[in-house]
């Protein structure tokens, strides 16, 4: 590495550290790619614990220049986010942060909850981490503003509305009861909402409700009351935090051994119109104005709307006349990154610091509290069935099928009693004809477990790492969906592959009994203890991941064999169609002209094909 230093551009860009197995354990931007990547091999830097523990691992260093350091800063942010990288502040679980989309692209927009977020010209609100709170906004979304629910992007005409318009929840698109433009105006005021600017739509919706008025449409000017009426009782729930009724959003943290609880106060027109929190990880050694400066570039970097103040209580000083450059791009006008020191904001940025800091309490008196039940089930577990310790990993396998249809199999598990869902894994039964649980179970524990043999004895002797082995870690305790047929296959695929000393045992739907090798007897749980919850948390893991998988093989040879009843679509056609488009998904949803473009298709094929889904 101090030989590539040499190397260096003086330009700005961004940094990669990767450790022996190439793997990115850092990320970071620089002015001067130089100055700043020369400084980590420098005595003061060593001074530092986490720059020391990190360049002990770095093993190879590479670089991308930018052309300003705002540019390296997106740059950097999206590295971190695919790559989550070790030394870097990452926030816990953000893919999984569900956010409120408006598909505002649509000519008939919908809002619904979503866990994806794509650049497609709608609008979405979050991220949130409270689930429950984003599933009450929508419903409360839904009872104000009667737009449609249903699921289709391009509404097919219909000769009869459906239940939600007749009881006043939809205004009936599909039907031509509305236009465009009058629907166009409630999703406007959907929008206001979710952006916080209850008084614009208050006064939006009162104009509209006295022009209705005035033209003698009575029902329409009711149903805008009601509107109306609805949003100010929101609004009287809402906390009045700053005089002057600007935008601004507040950040403040609570720090814990190795993670951080940042929280994110919403003002909007001088209300407190909401609130959230996240938890960082990864910030052992790290200072206050790091984290928060981590924070704010993964935060901001998929935020909706930005506003036009952020309040923080900390922020590496070299880096606000960046950030502020940043968000102000994002935004499209200015953005100030302020740090009070005294009055109405400054109280504001402690109260958040409070909430944060009470957030982060309960999160870890609940997580030593699951932790503990958890310790216990897995004892309890052990002494039933005479374990010689808690098995600390538990792997759990189910069969799925319809009539021997697209028979697979799921391997789910559980590391020290909690789901380890990196290390889930699915089959494809491959000798089985036929709906025969049994035989599709040896099968699948013979296959798992002749890979496992293989792997351990690679890693063993050094021609394969253990990260990338999928399949070399034995469970302490291997569970099987079933009663004495399943666990009688388990026994034998285990002792064929020479693990018949694993433990083993079967759970049996109905009774909830567990079965184990060579007792007649089975052994009755008490219902609601915490062995059995284990058990039973398990085993609908592995059915749950069993059945979506059989699903999904049925879904798309049902879907395949679709496009077989369309006239005029052949063999070589499907292929083609297949080949352009990669799934039939896609093709329902292609226009006309996407289809007709497909080499071998003509207008009179393409139009066969869009019609057949359309109708």
């Amino acid at each position: 590495m101090r030989e590539k230093l040499a190397q260096l551009p003086e330009s700005p860009g961004v940094y990669l550290f990767r450790d022996g197995g190439g793997q990115i354990i850092y990320v970071g931007k620089a002015v001067s790619l130089k100055n700043r990547v020369r400084s980590y091999f420098s005595a003061v830097a060593e001074r530092q614990a986490k720059v020391r523990a990190m360049m002990e691992r770095a093993r190879d260093f590479e670089y991308i220049t930018t052309d300003s350091e705002v540019e390296a800063l997106i740059l950097e942010s999206n590295l971190i986010k695919e790559h989550r990288p070790r030394y870097n502040v990452f926030l816990k679980d953000d893919k999984s942060y569900p956010y409120i989309k408006v598909t505002t692209n649509e000519q008939f927009p919908r809002v619904f909850i979503t866990r994806r977020v794509v650049k497609d010209g709608a609008r979405y609100f979050g991220p949130y981490t409270q689930v429950g709170a984003v599933h009450e906004t929508l419903r409360l979304l839904k009872r104000i503003f009667p737009l449609r629910t249903c699921k289709q992007r391009v509404l097919a005409p219909r000769s009869r509305p459906c239940l939600n318009q007749h009881i006043k929840r939809c205004l009936g698109p599909c039907c031509g009861l509305v236009t465009p433009e009058e629907y166009r105006k409630v999703v406007d005021g959907v929008v206001l909402f979710m952006e916080g600017k209850q008084e614009d739509l208050v006064r939006e919706l009162r104009r509209r409700m006295e022009e209705a008025a005035e033209n003698l449409e009575f029902e329409r000017a009711a149903e805008l009351r009601d509107q109306l009426q609805a949003v100010e009782k929101v609004m009287e729930r809402q906390k009045i935090v700053a005089a002057d009724l600007n935008d601004r959003d507040v950040l403040a943290m609570a720090r814990g051994q190795d993670e951080a609880c940042v929280m994110v106060f919403f003002v909007r027109g001088g209300k407190l119109i909401g609130r959230e929190h996240f938890l960082v990880g990864g910030t052992g050694d790290m200072g206050r104005d790091e984290v928060l400066t981590g924070f704010i570039k993964q935060y901001y970097l998929q935020a909706e709307f930005i506003p036009r103040e952020v309040l923080v209580e900390n922020v590496l000083s070299g880096e606000v006349e960046v950030l502020e450059h940043w968000l102000s791009e994002k935004r499209g006008g200015r953005v100030y990154l302020a740090r009070p020191r005294r009055g109405d904001k400054k109280q504001l940025v402690d109260l958040a610091g409070r909430n944060a800091l009470l957030v982060l309490q309960e999160v870890e008196t609940g997580r030593a509290a699951r932790k503990d039940d958890l310790r216990k089930a897995l004892e309890q577990l052990a002494d039933v069935l005479g374990l010689k310790g808690p098995p600390l990993r538990l792997e759990c396998y189910d069969i799925s099928n319809t009539q021997g249809a697209e028979p697979v199999a799921s391997m789910v598990v559980f590391e020290e009693g909690k789901p380890a869902p990196q290390q889930y894994r699915r089959f494809k039964i491959k000798t089985v004809t036929g709906p025969d649980d049994f035989a599709s179970m040896r099968e699948v524990l013979s296959r798992r477990l002749a890979r496992g043999r293989e792997e351990r004895e690679l890693v063993n002797t050094g021609q394969m790492s253990s990260r990338d082995a999928k399949f070399h870690r034995l469970p302490d305790l291997l569970v099987v969906d079933g009663g004495k047929g399943q666990l009688s296959s388990a026994v034998a695929a285990m002792e064929e592959q020479g693990f018949g000393h694993l433990p083993v045992c079967g759970l049996a739907k109905e009774e909830e009994l567990v079965f184990l090798p060579g007792r007649s007897e089975p052994v009755r749980l008490l219902e609601g203890s915490p062995a059995l919850q284990m058990l039973q948390r398990l085993r609908d893991e592995a059915h749950r991941f069993a059945v979506t998988y059989h699903r999904q093989l049925r879904g798309k040879r049902n879907l395949k064999s679709m496009l077989e009843e369309i006239d005029g679509i052949g063999a070589v056609r499907r292929r083609e169609l297949l080949k352009a488009f990669g799934s039939v998904e896609k093709i329902r949803a292609a226009e006309l002209d996407d289809l007709a473009a497909v080499p071998g298709m003509n207008h009179r094929a393409a139009r066969a094909v869009y019609d057949f889904f359309r109708d």
